[in-house]
């Protein structure tokens, strides 16, 4: 099962007005990032192997199309790892490096969506530890993984350019501690980029994520 973990991000300067790549302080206020996603829209993620774009079908997923429009608005995901990347499976992000918003999005929870959409190549998920316990996380599907779907993984976007660059994303760590050698979800959540990026300095990395016009 695609693991669950909470999210965090750096307090940063702040304004009715963000530039691209800015971070909002509205995330420590997880409630009142609780804006309703148009109904279809683009997100470039520009990473340290280059850019992709997902193209979110709010319909697929209403609950986590409007849960992954806000992050993305308020620059959540800029500098996060890649830090769970397993080939011929799934890679997923969604843990950012500043420990000190862990808190505020720990329990941030929002509910399920009925799986429309099968978790096959190309398509975005968001992790879940159980039933109505999706927060930050994402996952991308790199094969036919539609054995979710029954586990309740509902797809609310796919990668429309840039798989590619999605294949390329580092993943010689493997799965993740206990059961691999990658990263220990609980000291990403505690410690962030700061013991990402001394233990697992081959990550690559978002630099920013931005809803495109």
């Amino acid at each position: 099962m695609i693991r669950l973990a909470v999210v965090l991000f750096a307090l940063m300067l702040a304004g009715p007005a963000l530039a691209q790549g800015s971070v909002n302080t509205g995330l420590a206020n997880p409630a009142a990032l609780n804006e309703q996603a148009p109904a279809t829209y683009k997100v470039k993620f520009d990473t340290s192997k280059g850019p992709f774009v997902v193209e979110v079908h709010r319909d697929w997923a209403p609950r986590g199309a409007d849960r992954f429009y806000n992050l993305v608005k308020n620059g959540f995901y800029n500098n996060a790892r890649f830090f769970r990347v397993i080939s011929g499976f799934m890679v997923q992000f969604g843990i950012n490096g500043d420990p000190a918003i862990s808190a505020h999005w720990r329990g941030a929870r929002i509910g399920d969506d009925p799986v429309k959409q099968s978790n096959t190549r190309g398509l975005i998920t968001f992790a879940t530890a159980g039933p109505n316990t999706r927060t930050t996380q994402v996952f991308i599907n790199y094969a036919n993984n539609s054995t979710l779907d029954g586990q309740g993984f509902a797809p609310f976007g796919q990668v429309i350019s840039g798989m590619n660059v999605v294949d390329a994303l580092y993943s010689g760590y493997g799965e993740g501690a206990p059961s691999g050698a990658g990263p220990e979800q609980g000291r990403v959540q505690s410690e962030g980029n700061a013991y990402l990026t001394s233990q697992f300095p081959k990550l690559d990395y978002i630099k920013s994520a931005t809803v495109t016009p």
